[in-house]
């Protein structure tokens, strides 16, 4: 296994690893689970990076590295939901029907994926997808930013806690707006894979 699939492999664990500190009851496990979502987020950038410098690129990366990618921003997503109703007086709450939003356009759009390739067809990423994906992850960062923030000396607290919610709650409503528009736009442009023989 080269470099950059061990990398989106690890994606896999550090997702777990960011789902087991969000929920720990240990110390600083806010913190904690920021620090390995962050790393996750670098692998992402990191594999892909590898993979086209070094001309990695298998069958087993095209599949499993935006697979790792939606694994790990969904269940950040669906975690905060559970979070929100475990802290009432949450500054920033995630509802439920924004993360259906989210999760219910990339599964279309995997499916849509999965359709194409059965048919020989390669779809090219799309510039508003790749704007929903840093949009998605600027807002999980921000998310954890807020709740990790309370366990750091007053002086940052003071720092983060002026502008971070704020922050959070404004790009949480583009991420979903990002994510629902991606997706209309995704596939209709892409409609002749699945409208041709209805």
């Amino acid at each position: 296994m080269n470099l950059p699939n061990k990398l989106t492999v690890s994606r896999f664990v550090l997702t777990a690893l960011f789902l087991w500190a969000l929920f720990s009851p240990i110390r600083f496990n806010d913190t904690l689970a920021l620090f390995f979502f962050c790393i996750a987020g670098f692998t992402d950038f990191l594999d892909g990076r590898i993979a086209r410098k070094r001309n990695l690129i298998t069958n087993f990366g095209i599949l499993m590295d935006p697979l790792a990618d939606k694994i790990l921003v969904c269940s950040a997503f669906i975690a905060f939901v559970e979070s929100s109703h475990m802290n009432p007086n949450a500054p920033v709450k995630v509802a439920a029907w924004m993360v259906i939003i989210i999760v219910a356009r990339e599964l279309t759009i995997t499916g849509l994926r999965l359709l194409a390739a059965s048919k020989g067809v390669v779809l090219a990423a799309e510039k508003f997808g790749k704007h929903k994906t840093i949009s998605q992850i600027v807002t999980v960062n921000a998310l954890l930013v807020v709740d990790a923030c309370e366990e750091w000396p007053s002086q940052l607290q003071r720092v983060f806690q002026g502008w971070v919610p704020a922050f959070a709650e404004i790009m949480l409503w583009v991420t979903v707006v990002l994510t629902a528009a991606s997706g209309m736009i995704y596939l209709w442009r892409n409609r002749s894979l699945y409208l041709n023989d209805v």
